[in-house]
């Protein structure tokens, strides 16, 4: 860091009317503190690809048919490449968006993928229906319709910061029965802001802000799972199930099913971050008065709130139709919520300083982890992967062999796009489970339920990455809070695959 010294802290002026020395004069530079732990994890990921990109050829995986699965060297390096990634995201040695922009660019130079390909990832569908889940949020926050809503949220569940923290994540849950969970958080986001701006006002993180906004990305998730509006990955998954069994699983069988298990793990992330983020306070006091008095001056519901309120329930509802009308499931999503952003803009709810204020870092970091997952599949090394990791369990006791595919299911989701994990491995599953005497049903459940919910890397789900934009937590704090929730979660998923489901008349065993 630079010092720099004025005219009056070198004692002023000379006497005698000589000339002044100048405002501010630079003498000398200071040494700059080196990052050693930085450095360590830059170079920790550099070598882990320089490792397994130089590594002899690995040998090919086989699936229980003899089908042969040879690792190219696309496929190790795209591995590598992966492992690399992931320690620079989890360690913040550069800002995530950064590190997204590596993994196109390491694709391109060491021939993995060509670059038409590699950098086009950064601008697929699913990252512009993030960009378009954003601006929804933007709408909602820029007309004063989070206030409103925070406000009247806060006036029924009281100043107790227990009740704001079951508040936030119920409301946060519930939307994702309706719409997709990225849109809820972009949407949800700017609520928990206006709440947690009436808790502190500092700029130091806290505790509450920490377990407010991980608790919304992972309830998020909880609630996701529940009906198929929630996210893309159980039409995925029910696409493969009728592919390979020939049966079809419901909009309503699937909600039967999976309900119970949303719910519960909505209320044990609620305790989870009572205890894991404990608010330094129990209470705000006075929270209540100063509630009412905010929401009164926010007057009656303007023009642009009620427009903003159209807009986005008339793209909710159309994203809802596609998985009941046919005709309109060809229609991406994508253009659907685009053209709210759209909408937006023509009726002059949003201006050009508010599309500036976009969170390119998200985006980046959602465009690498596209680009890094589809890395993977092309390559072959997600389906070497899979083989390998399934062909340890084929001679496992059906419930370690569901809890294994979960359990890989769960590390694959947190890694690349939860569809991709899904893609990777329910073919190979679903093909596995008669000969081990499983129920393909008990097998598709069981992923859903873990790839709904990556609550170790902020790539895991768009959820995750909004919450960040909080700044209350980094990503290291956020892999170390996902541990103990990622063990929460199978230990919930294994009581419903032993117990529950079955009692409910789910088939686990053939």
């Amino acid at each position: 860091m630079r010092k720099y010294f004025t005219a009056k802290s070198l004692g002023g002026p000379p006497p005698g009317g000589l000339p002044q020395m100048p405002k501010d004069v630079f003498l000398a530079e200071a040494p700059r503190k080196i990052d050693v732990k930085r450095l360590f994890f830059i170079f920790l990921g550099l070598g882990l690809f320089a490792a397994i990109y130089l590594s002899p050829d690995w040998p090919s995986a086989s699936d229980p048919a003899g089908k042969e699965f040879a690792l190219s060297r696309e496929g190790k390096a795209a591995i590598g490449l992966f492992l690399l990634a992931a320690t620079w995201w989890v360690f913040e040695v550069v800002p995530i968006g950064i590190t997204s922009i590596m993994i196109g660019v390491i694709q391109v130079l060491f021939l993995l993928r060509p670059a038409k390909i590699a950098f086009g990832d950064f601008m697929a569908p699913s990252v512009w229906f993030i960009i378009g889940s954003v601006v929804i949020g933007m709408a909602f926050a820029g007309t004063g319709l989070t206030k409103r809503m925070a406000y009247k949220m806060l006036l029924l569940v009281g100043e107790k910061t227990s009740m704001i923290y079951l508040g936030s994540f119920v409301m946060t849950a519930a939307l994702t029965l309706i719409m997709a969970h990225t849109a809820v958080a972009a949407a949800v986001y700017p609520l928990l802001m206006a709440i947690y701006a009436l808790y502190d006002e500092g700029s130091k993180p806290t505790k509450f802000g920490k377990g407010l906004f991980m608790g919304m990305a992972f309830v998020a998730g909880a609630g996701s799972i529940i009906t198929l509006l929630g996210a893309a990955r159980g039409a995925v998954a029910i696409g493969f199930f009728k592919d390979i069994i020939g049966r079809d699983i419901t909009f309503f069988e699937l909600t039967y099913y999976m309900l119970p298990v949303g719910v519960v793990m909505t209320v044990l992330l609620w305790l989870f971050f009572m205890i894991y983020y404990r608010p330094e306070h129990k209470t705000i006091p006075g929270l209540r008065k100063r509630v009412t008095t905010l929401n009164r001056s926010l007057g009656k519901m303007t023009r642009d709130e009620k427009l903003t309120i159209g807009i986005t329930f008339a793209a909710i509802i159309f994203m809802s139709l596609r998985s009941f009308i046919p005709a309109l499931a060809e229609v991406n999503k994508s253009a659907i919520i685009l053209s709210a952003t759209v909408l937006f803009f023509l009726f002059k709810i949003l201006t050009i300083e508010d599309l500036e204020r976009i969170p390119w870092n998200i985006v980046l970091l959602f465009g690498g982890a596209m680009s890094i997952g589809f890395c993977l599949w092309e390559t072959g090394a997600a389906s070497w992967i899979a083989v390998e990791w399934l062909n340890i369990l084929q001679n496992a006791p059906w419930f370690v062999f569901v809890m294994g595919i979960a359990l890989f299911v769960l590390i694959m989701t947190n890694l690349i796009m939860n569809v991709a994990a899904i893609a990777i491995s329910m073919p190979v599953a679903l093909v596995l489970a008669p000969y081990m005497g499983v129920a393909p049903e008990v097998v598709l459940f069981a992923s859903l339920v873990v790839a709904g919910m990556p609550f170790l890397l902020l790539v895991g789900a768009a959820p995750n990455a909004i919450a960040y934009e909080s700044k209350q937590f980094t990503s290291g704090e956020f892999f170390t809070a996902g541990i103990p929730a990622s063990v929460l979660l199978l230990v919930v998923l294994s009581a419903f695959v032993y117990f529950i489901w079955p009692m409910m008349g789910m088939p686990v065993t053939i």
